[in-house]
């Protein structure tokens, strides 16, 4: 045998070698191909859910949940619905949620709204700013009476921020937990959810309300095309492998 068959003999992979690479390239791409049409699954399930918030929020208001309905509240099929509500504020127990918004750092302010049965339903009357957070600073600012709150129905939001956790002894929330805020009141009967109450027609008026933000990220299709993509290459690489092997 001569030196370059030897060389060549030596570099020459087994059948066996073959198979074992062929079937690892062959799943890799079964894995980058699966995981693209998940992302288009994805993307169809985005668009459906962007699309029915959409409808929610521009939809008339509809009476919020009775008490007897609670239970049956859910994210998925509530969130983002407009509703309208009546009752008196409790005024004594409005608690200040750190908030960061268009109009800069402040509070959220929500406030129970006693309704006639006598259940409870968190309202966040809108924004204030830092040097507004007390009550005497911001005059007519706190409403006595019967009145009618209309806006978006919101899902509680439980121990705080990513960052930093609520202190209910402390005062200080970072989150719209409405349960740990009534119970902080020491009120029963709450609603598990909350509203963000639409803005005034009285665009000076504090707190500002209508600043709910909904925004739905939707990169599903980038992801998509990039696992696509990732198939593509790989195959192209098992192609130059193979012709490289036969050469």
């Amino acid at each position: 045998m001569s030196r370059q068959d030897q060389v060549q003999s030596r570099h020459r992979r087994s059948p066996f070698t073959l198979a074992v690479f062929g079937g690892l390239l062959l799943l890799v791409v079964a894995g980058f191909t699966a995981l693209g049409i998940w992302q288009l699954e994805r993307l169809s399930w985005k668009r459906d859910l962007i699309a029915r918030v959409d409808a929610r929020v521009h939809a008339a208001p509809v009476p919020a949940p009775a008490r007897s309905e609670w239970q049956d509240i859910n994210a998925a099929a509530d969130e983002y619905r407009r509703i309208t509500v009546s009752g008196s504020f409790r005024n004594d127990g409005e608690t200040l949620v750190g908030a960061s918004t268009e109009l800069g750092a402040g509070f959220w302010v929500m406030t129970p709204l006693v309704v006639a049965d006598g259940a409870t339903v968190f309202v966040n009357r809108g924004f204030v700013p830092s040097d507004k957070r007390d009550p005497q600073k911001r005059p007519g600012s706190q409403t006595d009476g019967t009145v009618s709150v209309t806006g978006l129905m919101r899902m509680t939001e439980p121990k705080g921020s990513l960052l930093q956790s609520n202190d209910p002894s402390a005062g200080r929330w970072y989150s719209r937990d409405v349960a740990a805020m009534a119970e902080s009141l020491g009120m029963k009967d709450v609603a598990p959810y909350f509203i963000d109450a639409e803005a005034s027609p009285v665009s000076s008026q504090l707190p500002v309300g209508g600043l709910t933000k909904i925004v739905f990220p939707n990169n599903h299709l980038v992801y998509a095309i990039t696992w696509f993509a990732l198939a593509l290459m790989t195959i192209a690489c098992c192609v130059i492998a193979i012709r490289h092997e036969r050469a």
